[in-house]
């Protein structure tokens, strides 16, 4: 019996309009010049560009008719000379090299963190402003690790045109699909602990990884043995602990970034955080469940309101008929979907709430927020 795998492709938001967030992408006609192309518009580098996230970085350059004077594609030696066409022109990917930066008002970089920390601050000294994927730069003093959203008071003063360089970090995509839905609920009643359990895609682990999924699935329907390139086990038909490093506290990395992450973004040290991370067989949208202790009262209703208010979040949450969001409705979305709305029976008068969050981890929990990091320097 053949199987029917099918996925959304449609760019852009979800069903809300949020005031801050852009319009769906318009669809253009043949002859539709696209005004991204502008003499006044910054010129940009696009590092990693034939990953999974540079390729999203050009995508999401598009839906929201981002402004650029000039644009350099740059990746590894190994992609080097490739042909791409963006925007009805032709590029050559170039070779990433320190002299990459020469002229280059802002730099996207999706190439991993050592490529990071390799070419980073070159391109800073060269008055770069970089925003970096990685986890890199998150944690160091100093570099403001930003959600629009949530905290733009972070990147105060860093401009294109300034006369300098700067690094800006986009935070770890769980953290930020986490807290596009925690934040509002955050400003309110002050969130005292937070415990949150991740169900994570494939493409948290890149292009590589989502084409293993899908070869290990064709396998094991044709009773093949999978496939392990990328992951140690199989990973069709099965979930296991997220895949990073395991620390000598028991947690692995990836629950460390939430609970660092968390507490730089939100400026509050003393807010506590504990997370599971696991990785579903799901192909590009991570799904968390988010528990929620207030310092203030917050009841269910009150929460409701105030996420069907939030820049970025819509909220799907029809108990009637048990519709919830999923991974597969936020795919290729630009909104976080928040759910499962309730209050947390175990906590005594209206102090919790659990809720369950859906984000695209290549569109908002990362290059789409890069390029909302990268609105805010024109």
């Amino acid at each position: 019996m053949a199987a029917t795998f099918t996925q959304p492709h449609a760019h852009g938001r979800l069903f809300s309009t949020s005031p801050v967030a852009k319009p769906t992408r318009k669809l253009l006609s043949p002859f539709t010049v696209r005004m991204s192309l502008q003499e006044n518009g910054p010129s940009v580098a696009v590092v990693g560009v034939t990953g999974a996230v540079g390729q999203e970085f050009l995508s999401v350059l598009t839906d929201r008719d981002f402004p650029y004077r000039s644009i350099k594609m740059l990746a590894s030696k190994r992609s080097a000379g490739k042909q791409m066409t963006f925007e009805g022109r032709n590029y050559t990917v170039e070779e990433l090299t320190a002299d990459s930066f020469d002229g280059v008002d802002i730099a996207l970089f999706s190439a991993g963190g050592s490529i990071s920390k390799q070419f980073g601050p070159a391109a800073v000294e060269k008055g770069t402003i970089v925003v970096d994927n990685s986890s890199a730069f998150r944690m160091v003093d100093g570099v403001p690790l930003v959600i629009p959203e949530v905290n733009p008071q972070a990147m105060h003063g860093i401009k294109v045109g300034m006369g300098k360089g700067a690094l800006i970090a986009n935070p770890n995509c769980s953290t930020i699909i986490c807290l596009m839905a925690a934040t509002p609920l955050h400003q309110r009643a002050k969130v005292l602990r937070m415990v949150v359990s991740t169900y994570q895609a494939a493409s948290g682990a890149g292009a590589a990884a989502m084409e293993e999924l899908e070869l290990q699935t064709r396998e094991v329907l044709e009773g093949k043995p999978p496939t392990c390139n990328i992951f140690s086990q199989q990973y069709a038909f099965n979930l296991f602990s997220h895949n990073a490093p395991v620390q000598p506290n028991g947690y692995n990395e990836e629950e460390m970034k939430l609970v660092k992450e968390t507490r730089k973004i939100w400026s509050d040290l003393d807010v506590k955080v504990t997370a599971t991370c696991i990785r579903v067989p799901v192909m590009r949208a991570h799904a968390e469940s988010v528990n929620l202790q207030f310092e203030k009262p917050l009841d269910e209703d009150t929460a409701r309101e105030i996420l069907k208010n939030a820049a970025g979040v819509v909220v799907i949450d029809d108990r009637a008929s048990n519709h919830f969001p999923t991974p597969l409705e936020v795919s290729n979305k630009d909104d976080v979907a928040v759910g499962r709305i309730r209050q947390d029976l175990s906590q005594e008068g209206n102090h919790g709430l659990d809720i369950f969050v859906c984000g695209d981890q290549i569109r908002k929990g990362a290059a789409l927020n890069a390029i909302q990091i990268a609105e805010m320097l024109l």
